[in-house]
Formats: structure tokens, sequence, C-alpha cells
């Protein structure tokens, strides 16, 4: 008899457990309200796809399809795909036609920020198969490919601007040169840029460049892992994992190395759902932060999803980052605050305040879909 209370006990904390962490999820109609809302307020001050983006804090102009605004269209993208409205479908293509289809530099450029937009192009070409989509972004990787350099992802921010490009590559034509290429490139950052290799290991975590390799030091003595450069490669090996196949050579490094990341990031998530802008130093402005919280709630959401993370151990920080997300980030009128502008690290646009707007809002933005997309998953 004995036997028999226990199990029934234990069977209804086990079911009292699992609806807490239900009710504890965000409605998928919730979640899709708030991330519409963010990207209404953006599509409604930017009718014009192509026109180009001037920053008054620096008195320049930058064209439209720059890796901020390729961000942006990452998350359109992953808003189009649990919610395809045709504006959404429309306000991509017409980006894309208002430049051609070209890249910054156009098909010379080497630089994986100038690549970006390529991400998009690809994507919007496996719904249309129009072959002008493509052709400059094709062309500019195979120029590289012709070459035996692969040193210049040296900034981890390239990892996701350009390392989804040549997956998407690789499985649109078929041909595994660019799998082969693209682990080339991601070994040469990992292993051998910097010092020491801009990964480590010990810590399952990434130094930008190499200007933070050790022994450079944060103010508190430890090790400088800045937020959304993470942020970065988290959401670079979700997109390549997302694409490659599963015979794919290298493919188990990938996965190790997004695994090791994500344990590594959940031990060092703020009580209050957000991650610092240094993850190992709260005193160098340790203020909320959307970009790389974002990022690491996509990366965190995504491996739920698709059951390559434990849902006990993980589920509660992704509600925990979502619910500070939606409710302290979102203005009632769709702004995003708490976005760090473009840079480098912990100290750039400093102070990160709710209402301040940063020099780039765009790719806070796309941080965001992009998060947003992946908890809508959740609920199934």
């Amino acid at each position: 008899m004995n036997q028999i209370k226990n199990a029934f006990f234990i069977g209804t904390a086990i079911l009292l457990v699992q609806c807490s962490t239900a009710q504890k999820l965000p409605e998928k109609k919730q979640v899709l309200q708030t991330i519409t809302l963010a990207n209404k307020y953006f599509m409604d001050k930017w009718p014009d796809a192509g026109k180009p983006i001037f920053v008054p804090s620096r008195n320049r102009t930058w064209p439209s399809h720059i890796w901020t605004r390729a961000v942006y269209y990452e998350g359109l993208m992953a808003l189009y795909s649990v919610d395809p409205q045709k504006a959404y479908y429309d306000y991509a293509v017409d980006w894309g036609a208002k430049h051609q289809w070209n890249l910054r530099d156009g098909s010379r450029t080497r630089n994986g920020d100038n690549q970006a937009c390529g991400q998009t192009y690809i994507d919007l070409y496996n719904i249309d198969k129009k072959q002008e989509y493509i052709d400059s972004i094709k062309a500019s990787i195979d120029k590289m490919m012709q070459t035996d350099k692969i040193d210049d992802w040296n900034w981890v921010d390239a990892i996701q601007m350009a390392m989804p490009v040549y997956a998407k590559l690789g499985v649109l034509y078929k041909d595994t040169n660019y799998f082969h290429r693209m682990y080339e490139m991601y070994a040469y950052t990992k292993y051998k840029h910097g010092d020491h290799g801009l990964y480590n290991a010990a810590e399952g975590l990434w130094w930008r460049d190499k200007d933070f390799d050790p022994p450079y030091k944060e103010p508190n003595g430890e090790d400088c892992y800045w937020s959304r450069g993470n942020g970065w490669v988290v959401a670079a090996l979700v997109r390549v994992l997302s694409t490659i196949p599963a015979t794919e050579p290298h493919r188990e490094e990938y996965l190790q190395d997004y695994k090791s990341m994500m344990a590594a990031l959940l031990k060092v998530q703020r009580k209050d759902g957000y991650w610092n802008v240094s993850l190992h130093d709260s005193t160098n402005f340790g203020g909320k932060e959307l970009t790389g919280t974002s990022l690491f709630v996509y990366g965190l959401a995504w491996g739920i999803n698709n059951k390559v993370l434990d849902k006990k151990t993980y589920l509660p920080a992704v509600i925990k980052a979502w619910d500070a997300l939606s409710k302290e980030s979102v203005h009632s009128n769709g702004f995003l605050g708490y976005v760090q502008g473009t840079g480098k690290e912990p100290k750039e646009s400093q102070p990160v305040t709710y209402d301040r707007e940063p020099d780039f809002e765009d790719f806070g933005l796309g941080c965001f879909l992009l998060a947003g997309s992946e908890v809508y998953k959740l609920r199934k």
C-alpha cells in the first residue's frame, strides 16, 4: 500500500511540475503579438526597404544592405516562417531588389559582414527559384574558394555573418566543397586567430577578437567574453546545424561547441533573466542588454525544440529571459529598449538604457525576432 501511495504522490508531483512549466511558458499568441508589434514599429518607420541608413551621431550614411540590416532580415524570415504574412515576404524581396541582389563592395568582397545579406537572398531563392537572387553571393563565395586564404574571419561576428551562407550554398548545390571551406575558416578562427585561437574550450566561450585574448582582463580580473560576440557564434552554430546534413563530417564538432556554449551560458544568466554585456564581469557596465540575451534565447530555445538540450535543465532559463525581454525591453509602440549599439566590447554605446535609441536599431530587432520565433515553437 505504501508503494502505491508513494507512486501516486510522485506521479502527482511530476504532473504539477509539468503543469507549472506549461503555465510559465508564454502563449503562442502572446509571443506572436509581441514580435509582430516590434516588427511593425520598424516596418512603419522604414517603409522604403532600400533607403540608405543615416546615423546622426556619426553624421554618416550607409547602404541598407550592410550587416546590421541583413541581421534584421534574418529575423524577419524567421518571423515569416512561423507567420507567413505576404507583407513580410514582399518587404524582403523589395530589399533585395533595391540592391540588385548585390553585396556591399560587390561580389569581390571577402568581408563576412558584406556577405550577411546573402543568407536572406538564398532563403528567398529557395522560395522563388530566381537565379538573380543568388548570383552575387555565390560569385563572392566562389571567388574566395578559388584561393587558399582561410583567415578572413578574424572577429567572431563574422562567423554568424558568413558561415551560414556556406552551409546554405552547400545544400543548395549539393556541393560539399562549401562545407569543407566553411569548416577550414571556422577552425582557423577557433584555433589560430590571435595568440590562442578565439575559443576557450575550458570556459566554453569566445573572445571577440585578438584584442581580447589573454593576457587581456576585465576590471574584475576575468577574461573578457562579450555577450553579443558570443551570441553571434551561438546564432551561427544554430543556423549551420539547421542547414547541413546529418552526414556532414564536422557536424559533431559544431554540435559539441554549441552544447558547451549553452552549458557555459546557463551558469552566468542573471537573476533578472538577462545576460551581462561582459559575461564574467557584472561590474563592467552591468545593466540590462537585449541583443546578446536575445541571441542566447534563440540558441537555447532551438536546442530544446530540436531535442539536443535537456528541456528540464534549460527551459527555465528561456522562460525567465523571454519574460524579461518581452516585459522590460518592448515599449508599447514596439520600440526596443536596452539595445547595445554597434561595436566590439562591453563599453560600446554605454549607457544602454530603456529609452536610448542605438546607432543602428535594425540588428537588435533581428536578434529579437530570431529569439521570439523559436520561443513561439516551444508550445506545440
